[in-house]
Order: structure tokens, then sequence, then C-alpha cells
């Protein structure tokens, strides 16, 4: 695999992972670029094939995980989800830091890969603000809430594992966070910006 090394970011939904994302996306607009993960389910409103998600069918997304296409996938309240060996390519090609987001298993599952990327875990303070954060969202029913939170407890258990990660952000303060992710990725995003402009 060419290009720079990739980042992969885990953490349970509602940590703030993918505000931590806009944010890091819009200082380095052309730096980063995000793997579009496939998935089974349905779009969202608003939510753009191709750029939200891949969305496919079971049974094609069957066939190419049968084929060896894909990095890692897992399957989450009846869907499957997944990273295709060419979604990372393709943010390589562009000469971009490729960001992974994915679930402690597929965190295990990139390990038994050559891809080496950066291992960082966003984590929130404790399951309780967990709760509220994904209380205050309003998506959820009662169940998929429940669900969500019994899987946050798995992966806040799982993700103690030592050297899982290279980093372990707990988002307590959006700033403080930000800074903490900042910090470790300056190296790849220096050498990035620099091979850009030879």
């Amino acid at each position: 695999m060419q290009g720079p090394r990739p980042v992969v970011l885990s953490g349970p939904s509602g940590a703030g992972k993918s505000t931590l994302l806009k944010k890091l996306l819009k200082d380095y607009e052309n730096v980063f670029g995000f793997s579009v993960s496939h998935t089974t389910r349905q779009p969202r409103p608003g939510e753009v094939n191709g750029k939200d998600y891949h969305f496919v069918s079971r049974e094609e997304m069957q066939k190419e995980i049968d084929a060896g296409e894909f990095i890692e996938h897992a399957e989450f309240s009846g869907n499957m989800y997944g990273t295709s060996k060419g979604a990372v390519q393709a943010v390589q090609a562009q000469n971009q830091i490729c960001v992974l987001d994915i679930d402690i298993q597929g965190v295990k599952n990139i390990k038994k890969t050559e891809l080496n990327p950066i291992y960082i875990s966003v984590q929130p303070p404790s399951i309780e603000i967990l709760e509220k954060r994904l209380r205050d969202r309003q998506t959820e029913t009662e169940e998929s809430l429940q669900k969500r939170l019994s899987a946050a407890r798995v992966d806040l258990e799982l993700s103690k594992e030592p050297g899982l990660f290279d980093l372990v952000i707990i988002n307590d303060d959006l700033e403080k966070a930000y800074s903490e992710l900042k910090e470790v990725l300056l190296e790849e995003i220096k050498k990035t910006e620099e091979s850009r402009k030879s």
C-alpha cells in the first residue's frame, strides 16, 4: 500500500469521533481523506451513496468479502458494515491520509493486515455522559439506545487491552481532545503536505 500511513479511529457511538473528524477535515482540507465504508443498511435522510457510505445489497457485499476485497467487516443491528481495500487505496492514491472509522472488532481485524495505521481510540469520560449525549441526539429508540450503550461498554472494556491503541483520547473537552489528536498526527500531516509540494 503506497501513500501516507492511514489512521484508524475507534470508539463507541457518541464518543465524539465524528465531531473531531469534522474539525480535522476542515483544518487540513486536502490532507485527510475518508475511506467510504460499505453498508447493507438503508440510507438515512440526507445521506449520499458513495459519499456517506457505499449502500449495497447483502449479496453484493458478501461476494466481495468472500473474494478478499475487505480489510474488515462486522455486523451491527442486523446490518453489515465494512471497509474495502479499494476504498483505502482510492484515498492513498490521492496522496491523502486515509481515515478509517471502525469498531473494536475491526481494529482487531486490521491488526492482522499489513495496513500499519496509527490506532486511536476516542472515548467518553464515562458511560453516563455517553448515555446523555446519545439521548440528546434524539435519534434513537430506547431499544437501539440500550444496544448502543451495551456495545459501548464492551468497546470500552476491550479497548483496555495493552498495545491495542497508539493513543487513547478521553473526549471530555473537545478542544483538548482535538489538540491531542492533532499532535499524534502532526508528523504524517507534515509529510503529506510536503510531498504535495514536491
